[in-house]
């Protein structure tokens, strides 16, 4: 096998299979660059996760206090989640993938943030459906406690609020169930999901219906193989105090 490209791991999943891919460009540096593909689609590349970081600092630029409680949706390959860590208010991270396979990548360290993430103690990865959690806030996402409150949610999973990873996933945004996963965040809590797209008025407006405010964030970042700049966005809703 070329020493430019190795397959690491590939297994079936319940969205299909599911690949860790390792490879070099020359031409772009010295280093490794790490890929999760699903079926023929290119989920991430360890190339661009500025957005993914944004949206973590920018959801947690938010929140006031410390001691905090949060949550990531998405684990990837782990970059919104080491963001998270890095703002030393968190208290506890719950990272939630409904892919046994990435926590497998994470907890068996094949990939770099993988050791980063499992050397934290604040850091838990929970294995299930961020979208059947965040519509049960009686039980809600802690396995170890229901009904527990957070002082954030951060959302990295679909691609965009009209394009899902899972076709399932649609039925999330609405009101309805917002403001289900809503009732799981403190007084004054955050919410913050990244978008793939630039910001969407009529999700923007969406947010609003559940949230008494909605910013939204242009996302840039060098993209060689399109020879320029490129965008995501990411979305930073609070919760009014009740």
């Amino acid at each position: 096998m070329s020493l430019l490209f190795e397959e690491l791991d590939s297994q079936d999943s319940p969205l299909g299979e599911i690949s860790l891919r390792k490879r070099r460009i020359p031409a772009l540096g010295d280093r490794d660059i790490y890929e999760v593909k699903l079926g023929d689609e290119f989920l991430m590349s360890s190339m661009f996760v500025d957005a993914e970081e944004a949206l973590s600092t920018l959801g947690l630029a938010q929140v006031e206090g410390d001691k905090l409680n949060v949550v990531v949706g998405g684990l990837g390959l782990g970059y919104t989640a080491v963001a998270a860590l890095a703002d030393e208010r968190i208290a506890e991270l719950l990272v939630v993938d409904a892919i046994e396979t990435v926590i497998h990548w994470h907890q068996q360290e094949m990939v770099p943030l993988g050791k980063v993430l499992n050397a934290d103690p604040r850091n838990r990865y929970v294995l299930g459906s961020f979208f059947d959690l965040a519509t049960a806030p009686e039980t809600g996402f802690d396995p170890q406690h229901a009904g527990k409150k957070f002082d954030a949610i951060l959302l990295d999973i679909d691609h965009s609020p009209t394009e899902y990873l899972n076709p399932a996933n649609a039925g999330f945004y609405t009101t309805a169930n917002l403001t289900l996963m809503a009732e799981q965040l403190v007084e004054d809590g955050v919410f913050a999901m990244w978008s793939q797209n630039p910001p969407e008025d009529d999700f923007s407006a969406l947010l609003s219906t559940v949230f008494d405010t909605v910013e939204s964030h242009l996302i840039s970042f060098d993209n060689p193989f399109q020879g320029g700049v490129a965008t995501n966005s990411v979305y930073v809703c609070k919760r009014p105090i009740r």
